[in-house]
């Protein structure tokens, strides 16, 4: 599980200190970047979220848990804008935008990858991120020759060696391993220098090694990204996240640093297991 002390890691409790010291410098010097306030969304008789206060600050690193059904994903869309809350307010960036489209919330800075891969399969790696970077700037695709074409080239270029696919520009994305697409998909989403970032189980079916590099790819981005992940790998969460937000059953049950959050009795015994709750 994970490398040797000699391999350069640091201690667990080494990095929890670091952790809590970013969060709480973080909290000291800004407002939040996301502020939610008694938010909840009802689906006829279902509620799947409800009463949800959440706040991240800038440059935060924030892993939300919980088993299947907790209402994390309905969470996320809520955030990004995919449907308005029933209840409840949502301010991104300093902006009330609880029933402002996914579109408009995107153009300020908010970008997501999903658990269903929405890359072009049959296009490169270059094409991908290429096309991320001309609809960001254009506010919908066009497939047209620009005159900033060649910058946008050279940034898809950039983007896609910053995640380690620098070598693979001109590969089809369909022959890309299940890892390196999710390389891929954070590239795009790092390329367009997003203020928030959010990551829906980037992890998922990832062998040991690709979870590896994943981690450490999300552990090497600019430090001023806000980033909030969804993931059942707890390796991966839990030493990726400065802060924990547990829910369960549509509610937050439990907040702290991965370190409480192992040590939490009721996490313990609704999700985590022993080896977490023990460690």
């Amino acid at each position: 599980m994970g490398r040797s002390r000699d391999e350069g890691e640091l201690p667990g409790a080494v990095i929890d200190g670091l952790h809590v010291a970013l969060a709480t410098r973080n909290d000291e010097l800004a407002e939040p970047i996301l502020r939610l306030r008694g938010v909840g969304r009802q689906f006829g008789g279902l509620r799947a979220v409800a009463d949800v206060d959440l706040e991240l600050a800038p440059g935060e690193r924030r892993a939300v848990l919980g088993p299947n059904g907790a209402g994390k994903t309905t969470l996320f869309n809520l955030i990004s804008g995919e449907f308005p809350p029933s209840e409840g307010t949502i301010e991104l960036f300093g902006r009330d935008v609880t029933y402002e489209p996914a579109q408009l919330r995107g153009r300020h800075g908010l970008r997501r990858t999903y658990q269903t891969s929405k890359l072009f399969l049959g296009l490169t790696v270059e094409d991908n991120v290429y096309l991320s970077l001309l609809g960001e700037r254009n506010g919908h695709l066009r497939l047209v020759i620009t005159s900033r074409d060649r910058e946008l080239r050279e940034m898809a270029q950039a983007a896609a060696e910053v995640v380690g696919l620098g070598g693979r520009l001109h590969t089809i994305v369909g022959d890309l391993s299940h890892g390196e697409q999710r390389q891929l998909e954070v590239g795009m989403a790092r390329a367009t220098n997003p203020k928030l970032m959010m990551l829906d189980e980037p992890a998922a079916g990832l062998s040991a090694n690709e979870r590896r590099t994943l981690t450490e790819l999300l552990l090497a981005l600019d430090p001023d990204i806000t980033v909030v992940l969804i993931e059942h790998d707890m390796d991966v969460a839990l030493r990726v996240a400065q802060r924990v937000t547990m829910m369960y059953e549509g509610r937050i049950v439990a907040e702290g640093t991965p370190s409480e959050i192992r040590g939490n009795q009721l996490v313990h015994d609704l999700y985590l297991g022993s080896r977490y709750h023990d460690e």
